[in-house]
């Protein structure tokens, strides 16, 4: 058996490792395009940033490694450029001498990866213009950064590398300017959710361009011109790309295995292509969606590791199959801690699911315990039957066991009922004796049973319309200090004293600040009487982060023109 394999570092390194593991007789031979077969790609921004301070721990695995533990051949600067599968061989460039072979196979293990996009843009290809996807672009831009020192940088993309990078250059005493063409940044999370993610790179000496993208590039007087659409302009000394990424599939198209709607190789559940004696993985194949069913580009190292696992397993003469992913994502922001699992609203609609979410704001401890930090958490939930959907959570602290709680609880095709029952580690450091993973099922299924009637926070502007009664039901201070236009203040300690100022021919919709004395109230409304009866979804927590200004600009001196 002679197994070829394209592509290493998460995908190919680990179908490698693992078919050594089920057989010692097998011929493994790993094509790497690049000169490092298994890296830690994710580390990069924190590399650059002098977070990590030694390359060699990106490093994972040398080729060396492979042959002498694992008796593994890898070449790198070795590009596969063809595929010829009625004679079962692969056409592949030795990018050092440029010497072309064939080298024949048994299988073929497709682990191409993806590639940044780079958009042709008017003087894209200035020097100072990088994109970061593996190691030499790193030691490109650590390069550049040690020798030219720059001042002021542009990150063009708000995605999770975006921002990543941002923070890093930050730490590096850069002026960061991020410009993101959406109107929101991480567009995998909700926009409501996202506006926390923007005030707080306010709170970050950043700026942030939102709904706007790169018209051009232009040098003016040895600065980089950065001019966006609007017709906004900045001022660089270095530009990251990091506008998103690309399947690498232009091989397995040519050699005419089936590509899927996104351009990834379409596998099946064993991740064979068209073509069973090839299997494909990784950021460039295209996977099946837990919640959806649909087919999708989910680029995940962890993923692809087990991937990895199963296609070896399946060479061998197994038949594992792959159950697809929930795409659970966590990402470092600043001193935010940012997580998602699932599928997000934007999702669900497009898919026209029938679903309901509720939002909260624990603390990720005990309240009462030192340094308790706020969560922002909002769960996703089948309408009819509570079956979790997905979920959204930043904070400083806590979000990672939370996002990994619900991530399995999804993918074992949970509801709401099952989190509210879930027990959880719990002392004071950590948790709350309701963890707000509980906490998150049992507002949902307060829902579910009619208890609890909540507005979106979408619907704000119709109600204000309607003449709906807003009462604010914090204390005199909270509501002077701010709060929702036109609404009345009725503390919730007064509110029994005080039903009788609280009119019956209007609709009434609740807030305090996370939305914890909300259902309190409304459960003394409804039963004197009330029948309509509603609170606002995340209380005046949401409210005030989806209305205030979402863009942070003009905060370095001559940075706008």
């Amino acid at each position: 058996m002679k197994v070829l394999i394209v592509g290493g570092v998460a995908g190919g390194a680990s179908t490698a490792a693992r078919l050594r593991r089920n057989s010692e007789a097998a011929n493994i031979i790993i094509f790497e395009k690049g000169k490092d077969i298994s890296y830690a790609n994710c580390g990069i921004p924190y590399y650059i940033g002098d977070v990590i301070t030694s390359r060699k721990k990106l490093v994972l695995v040398s080729k060396e490694y492979f042959k002498r533990q694992l008796n593994i051949e890898v070449r790198v600067e070795s590009e596969v450029t063809a595929i010829n599968r009625k004679r079962k061989t692969i056409t592949v460039k030795n990018l050092a001498t440029n010497a072309v072979y064939e080298e024949s196979y048994t299988q073929l293990v497709l682990s191409p990866g993806a590639s940044p996009i780079r958009p042709a843009l008017p003087g894209i290809d200035d020097p100072r213009i990088f994109t970061l996807r593996n190691l030499s672009d790193m030691d490109a831009v650590k390069t550049y950064i040690q020798k030219q020192k720059p001042k002021k940088a542009a990150v063009i993309g708000a995605g999770f590398i975006g921002l990543e990078i941002a923070e890093n250059l930050h730490k590096l005493e850069l002026e960061v300017s991020i410009i993101e063409l959406a109107r929101q940044v991480m567009n995998v999370f909700d926009y409501e959710m996202a506006t926390f993610i923007h005030q707080h790179l306010r709170t970050q000496h950043t700026e942030l361009f939102l709904n706007d993208g790169v018209l051009k590039f232009e040098d003016l007087n040895g600065s980089l011109r950065v001019v966006l659409q609007s017709g906004r302009s900045i001022t660089a000394d270095l530009v990251i790309l990091a506008l998103g990424i690309k399947p690498e599939s232009g091989l397995a198209k040519r050699a005419g295995l089936t590509l899927g709607i996104h351009g990834g190789i379409k596998v099946n559940d064993y991740l064979q292509t068209n073509d069973p004696s090839i299997y494909a993985l990784g950021d460039a194949a295209e996977i099946t969606d837990t919640v959806s069913g649909d087919n999708l580009l989910i680029p995940l190292a962890n993923s692809a590791n087990k991937q990895g696992r199963i296609i070896a397993d399946n060479i061998c003469g197994a038949k594992s199959t792959y159950k697809g992913t929930p795409g659970t994502i966590i990402a470092k922001v600043f001193d935010l801690t940012v997580a998602m699992t699932g599928n997000n609203e934007k999702q669900l609609k497009a898919k026209n699911r029938l679903f309901n979410k509720v939002y909260l704001s624990p603390a990720h401890c005990a309240e009462y315990y030192p340094d308790a930090s706020e969560l922002k958490l909002k769960l996703l939930y089948e309408e009819k039957t509570g079956l979790i959907l997905g979920a959204q959570i930043i904070g400083e602290q806590g979000v990672d066991k939370r996002i990994d709680v619900i991530a399995a609880m999804l993918q074992n095709r949970r509801t709401v009922f099952d989190l509210a029952e879930l027990e959880l580690a719990y002392a004071p450091p950590y948790s709350s004796a309701k963890d707000p993973v509980n906490l998150a099922g049992m507002m949902a299924i307060n829902q579910m049973q009619g208890k609890n009637r909540v507005v979106p926070w979408e619907e704000l502007p119709k109600l204000k319309k309607e003449n709906a009664l807003f009462l604010d039901i914090r204390t005199k201070q909270e509501f002077r200090r701010d709060h929702i236009p036109g609404a009345v203040n009725i503390p919730f300690s007064e509110i029994r004293a005080r039903l009788g100022e609280i009119p019956k021919d209007r609709t009434v919709i609740l807030y305090c600040y996370q939305g914890k004395t909300v259902y309190f109230t409304l459960r003394i409304l409804l039963q004197h009487g009330f029948t309509s009866v509603a609170s606002l979804a995340g209380s005046y927590t949401l409210y005030k982060s989806v209305h205030a200004e979402q863009e942070h600009t003009g905060i370095f001196e001559n940075k706008n023109e």
